[in-house]
């Protein structure tokens, strides 16, 4: 098991990296992440948030879950979860600026479990950019438009959904400590992050990715 590479990505920023099949992506850190993945060798094969969910049959994946795209196959598989305050999220797309407009105007919604937001003006703070410009801005240089950026794999992300009215609520769950989530690639894969400005603890945190030859020890 080698440590190939370790890149800090900064708070409301993205990145991308290339996997080879049976490399490791550690992703590290105490805030949202979202993760989006692409088959190196033909982009428009791409990670999917619906056959992931229904190839399992759950709607929280963890160590021993598959990652799987659109056309029904492994891209990458958790070998590792540190998140046990938690579960990941597979419900929710990304946050932008048009959707921080959104929420700020009162034009869309964002639910609460326990009903605090804990920074209300953040919306109007934030306008600027969110995930999906730090995931353009990550992937840039590849074909990929910005439209074909899939749904996410949101790591870190607690959510609650109302089991009667089916409402999907936030929570303030993140790690108490820096939490990872180790990931193996069953195929060569493009994966691109972002460290979300959305943070639980009030201000945006930043994230690590770390590339292993192998799984870690």
């Amino acid at each position: 098991m080698t440590l190939l590479s370790t890149t800090v990505v900064p708070a409301n920023s993205g990145r991308s990296f290339e996997l080879r099949i049976g490399q490791v992506v550690r992703v590290a850190g105490r805030s949202v992440v979202d993760f989006v993945a692409f088959n190196l060798d033909d982009l428009r094969e791409r990670f999917d948030q619906a056959r992931t969910k229904s190839n399992q049959a759950t709607i929280w994946i963890t160590a021993g879950d598959v990652l799987f795209s659109k056309r029904n196959r492994p891209m990458l598989t958790i070998v590792g979860d540190t998140f046990v305050e938690g579960h990941h999220d597979l419900q929710k797309g990304m946050c932008s600026r048009e959707r921080f407009q959104m929420v700020a105007d009162g034009r869309s919604k964002r639910l609460y479990a326990d009903g605090v937001d804990v920074n209300p003006k953040r919306d109007e703070e934030l306008t600027d950019h969110g995930c999906w410009e730090n995931l353009i801005d990550g992937l840039k240089g590849y074909d990929i438009a910005p439209e074909d950026i899939p749904s996410p794999f949101n790591i870190f992300q607690d959510m609650k959904i109302d089991p009667q009215n089916g409402a999907l609520m936030s929570t303030n769950v993140l790690p108490a400590d820096e939490g990872w989530v180790d990931m193996r690639a069953e195929m060569n894969c493009l994966i691109a992050v972002s460290a979300c400005p959305l943070s639980g603890r009030g201000e945006p945190q930043p994230l690590r990715i770390e590339l292993y030859d192998d799984v870690p020890a």
